[in-house]
């Protein structure tokens, strides 16, 4: 015993001491998407054309939906071979979360103060009632684990979500909202009602990922409904990407309990 005391006190303190201090990032990390303004071609439907699941729009302005985005980075190989400079890159911005489905459209910047939207804490009533302990229930819903992987994540000593007050459940009985993962398939749909109707009342839904948002690469599969919204569910928060960093996740999550701004 004395043996495993000695080495876990040589190991020191695990838990990265976000959000306090910001952890490094790989090189190769994909965040939030940015146009350069003013800067496409005439007639360039390059990044457009590109795009899986239409998330570029041209008209009347090139927008770019982050509730559809896959972060494949297809887009911006397609605008390097047809613009000249950087007309769309993914900076290392982890922060995408909102609590509204149109904030995940972007545009170009229309100045050095336009700062992206993110999302704000609930309201008084429910943060009275979730604020200081609140329980979740994952539901996998059709996608391919990729989301519920980066999720679990948190759950580990270096993320230590409980330490905000968050912990999942395995119960929706004992639980205060639902995490949906995958875009929430026909055989899954009956299931989740389920799920959603056995959380007591005040409860929150919140979509993780491309495919809980808007169906992801599954789109145009007949199979699925195409995301929480679209099965029925009200969402109070919308965590963007294929599948978000577990960063992402978790400062969607500080947000919306106010713990962060």
């Amino acid at each position: 015993m004395i043996h495993l005391l000695l080495s876990r006190w040589r190991q020191g303190r695990r838990t990265m001491p976000y959000p306090k201090t910001l952890p490094s990032l790989p090189e190769r990390f994909r965040g939030r998407p940015q146009f350069s303004p003013g800067a496409c071609p005439e007639n360039c439907r390059a990044c457009a054309d590109a795009c899986p699941t239409g998330a570029i729009q041209l008209e009347p302005g090139p927008t770019l939906d982050l509730g559809r985005c896959l972060f494949c980075t297809e887009c911006v190989d397609a605008c390097a071979g047809a613009a000249p400079g950087e007309v769309l890159r993914f900076t290392g911005d982890h922060r995408l979360a909102v609590r509204n489905r149109e904030d995940l459209v972007l545009g170009p910047p229309q100045g050095a103060e336009d700062r992206p939207p993110l999302a704000e804490a609930l309201g008084k009533e429910l943060m009275r009632v979730l604020g200081r302990s609140l329980k979740l229930r994952v539901v996998s819903a059709g996608g391919c684990n990729g989301c519920e992987v980066d999720v679990n994540v948190l759950g580990t000593v270096a993320w230590d979500l409980g330490r905000f007050g968050i912990q999942f459940v395995a119960s929706p009985r004992h639980a205060d909202g639902l995490v949906i993962c995958g875009p929430v398939t026909a055989n899954m749909a009956l299931a989740l009602r389920k799920t959603y109707d056995a959380v007591p009342d005040p409860k929150i839904v919140i979509a993780v990922g491309a495919c809980a948002i808007q169906g992801g690469p599954y789109l145009h599969q007949a199979e699925q409904l195409g995301g929480a919204a679209a099965a029925g569910l009200p969402v109070d928060l919308f965590i963007p990407g294929c599948p978000p960093h577990p960063l992402t996740i978790l400062d969607g999550l500080l947000r919306l309990l106010g713990k962060i701004r």
